[in-house]
């Protein structure tokens, strides 16, 4: 075959990263045509959003009442033992310890206060300015639980 018949017969025939690239690059103009159904109510993006800071507050709080009692602590640890990892005799990988528990009371939080505000909120439309002051809030207040000077008076790990 000439160089001529080799460019002819591959002219048609495109790598398929090419084409991938090519599709890609449209998707964000997909998103900019909008829904055809969009939602009337942000209740339910609201209490998503809100029950994950409550979340990461309810496992700050429980940080701070572990790092009192040695018997909370076995009894949050016993209440993460599910996650793999959590007690391990092997001494070369370790083990997460009680964290696995604070991360399980994180995800009992987030998901328990899920429901309970969706079921509340499922119906209503939350102003966008009150989901993100209630939602960087409990973020705020969550990370700033884990700072050393703001909670001196506890023994903190």
């Amino acid at each position: 075959m000439t160089r001529k018949t080799l460019h002819q017969n591959e002219v048609g025939k495109e790598a398929w990263y090419s084409v991938a690239w090519q599709k890609l690059k449209l998707f964000p103009g997909s998103l900019a045509a909008g829904s055809q159904n969009p939602p009337k109510v942000s209740g339910p993006a609201a209490a998503a959003l809100i029950s994950a800071g409550i979340g990461c507050l309810t496992m700050m709080i429980v940080q701070h009442f572990t790092a009192i009692s040695k018997d909370i602590d076995n009894i949050i640890w016993m209440l993460g033992s599910w996650i793999p990892g959590s007690r391990n005799a092997n001494k070369v990988y370790g083990e997460i310890g009680s964290y696995s528990g604070k991360e399980t009371m994180l995800l009992i939080g987030w998901l328990v206060n899920w429901i309970i505000l969706h079921l509340a909120w499922r119906n209503t439309n939350v102003k966008t300015r009150t989901i993100f002051f209630w939602m960087f809030f409990l973020f705020i207040a969550a990370t700033a639980m884990s700072w050393h000077p703001l909670f001196s008076y506890l023994p903190l790990m």
